[in-house]
């Protein structure tokens, strides 16, 4: 990828990154404020978000619940608290097996005493551990592991709405690798371990896997949790929800596949959150097009921001990455954010994403489209690679016959497969001899849609078109009839 990694917002990164991050801005770094009031209806961020059925949340430090301009803006804005520092592994447990709830609890009792849920964060980190957990290695720190998900999920138990389980597990880089902490040292069934023994602990709470670096689903580290998270479901062990950090800059900006990733995890029958959310320089063209990507996908079922105001940000103030400058002003990102949220208006409560039903067999037929009634199809029969595909009157020719296979191919005349010509909506789909790249591989899915394993966008008649000669392209998901298809061959 060539990027350089930003982790997760805690203490012990302050001292860093500030300091990166303005050397990334420069004279970007400009901050925008507001005075147009957005044209909502709905006045605050949560008020907004709730009309789709969805939250809007910040992180809350305890140390500042005694400013009062702070606890203002927090409890009219946000519906979701999350403690910023205060439920990690060195906030509840400094000394084995002796436990200290009191910063944690300062930030829950402050959220529920203002009608307002809690996401806990975190359980099981590689990061801000007490010293006597990173002393530790094998079956002790496995142990000590779980008992520290069953100390702070006992205490809480019933309370906390979403649990950050695991946080942070994947190398960044290339390598799609776990990345080489104590716990994974423990053992390469440590994350598996860590969810059981959570469900187990709280059944009522959201078990969720939280990362920083997978917003991007072209990157090796946004693929390596999708099939983490993929076996898991295929495998039962109990994952609710996957966790998309969101902390956008220059090294991992924001980008246009983004809403592919969101889908793509919510299709594996997981809901999807925002955790983390900042953008350094505050665009706020990328947060709206943030939140229209959550509002897109039914399964992503909420947003947090990392922070109140510019000034509260672990980034630093002139990073000018949240919604409120340092003197509690809203910005133009907070208008863009308000106005997406109420564009949205009232919407059904997400239901469940169809799973993924695995390719079967040799089996060899028709792929006809629900919206048309007609079938993929080879143009004139050719067999030249690079040609797009077509909708054509469903007959029994070769041009018309696909075998899927065990690799997630679907092959016509044997040696050619359907093949993406590109990630972005709008890409070509067409022939082209068998290589078994990413590209070359689909999933379809229950509901009926055929899903690009490298895109993560579906099998598209382009502009909705039904008649003969309609071209097939990639889209994102939106399950409308024109990426429904029926395959003759299983």
């Amino acid at each position: 990828m060539g990027v350089t990694a930003i982790p997760s917002p805690g203490t012990r990164l302050r001292r860093v990154l500030a300091a990166g991050a303005l050397g990334i801005l420069g004279a970007a770094a400009v901050l925008v404020s507001a005075t147009v009031p957005a044209d909502a209806a709905e006045s605050t961020l949560g008020a907004a978000a709730a009309q789709s059925g969805r939250y809007f949340g910040t992180a809350i430090a305890a140390g500042k619940l005694g400013d009062s301009a702070y606890t203002t803006i927090a409890n009219r804005e946000f519906n979701m608290i999350t403690a910023e520092n205060e439920m990690k592994i060195n906030a509840t447990e400094p000394n084995q097996n002796q436990f200290n709830f009191t910063a944690g609890d300062r930030v829950y009792n402050w959220a529920v005493q203002n009608g307002k849920r809690v996401r806990g964060h975190t359980l099981a980190w590689h990061s801000q551990q007490p010293g006597w957990m990173e002393a530790m290695s094998g079956a002790p720190l496995r142990q000590a592991m779980i008992n520290h998900i069953n100390g702070v999920m006992n205490h809480y138990k019933g309370k906390i709405y979403a649990w950050d389980v695991v946080n942070e597990a994947f190398d960044d880089g290339n390598s799609g690798a776990r990345r080489n902490s104590n716990l994974q040292r423990t053992g390469n069934d440590w994350i598996e371990v860590a969810f059981r023994t959570a469900r187990a602990a709280d059944p009522a709470a959201k078990l969720c896997y939280n990362d920083y670096n997978i917003d991007n689903w072209s990157w090796a580290k946004t693929q390596a949790v999708y099939n983490m998270v993929r076996d898991f479901k295929a495998r039962g062990v109990p994952i609710d929800c996957v966790g998309l950090q969101s902390h956008f800059n220059n090294n991992s900006p924001y980008n246009s596949n983004y809403r592919t990733t969101i889908s793509s995890f919510a299709a594996l029958g997981v809901d999807v959150q925002i955790t983390e959310l900042d953008i350094v320089g505050g665009s706020a063209t990328t947060y709206a097009n943030v939140v229209n990507d959550c509002l897109a996908v039914p399964r992503c079922t909420g947003i947090t921001v990392w922070g109140v105001r510019d000034s509260d940000s672990w980034l630093g103030a002139n990073t000018t990455a949240l919604l409120f400058d340092g003197n509690g002003n809203k910005k133009a990102a907070y208008n863009s954010v308000l106005n997406a949220l109420n564009a949205a208006g009232p919407g059904p409560t997400p239901g469940p994403t169809p799973t993924v039903t695995p390719t079967g067999g040799t089996g060899t037929g028709q792929v006809r489209n629900t919206a048309s009634g007609r079938c993929l199809d080879v143009p004139n029969a050719t067999t030249t690679d690079g040609t797009q595909i077509q909708m054509w009157d469903c007959h029994t020719n070769p041009n018309q016959q696909w075998t899927a296979n065990s690799a997630q191919e679907l092959r016509v005349y044997g040696n050619k497969c359907l093949d993406a010509g590109g990630t972005a909506n709008g890409a070509k789909v067409q022939i082209y001899g068998c290589h078994g790249g990413n590209n070359q591989k689909w999933r379809r899915n229950s509901d009926g849609t055929i899903v690009g394993v490298q895109s993560g966008l579906c099998l598209d008649a382009v502009g909705a078109g039904t008649a003969n000669g309609t071209l097939i392209q990639l889209y994102s998901c939106h399950g409308g009839n024109n990426q429904k298809w029926t395959y003759s061959g299983t």
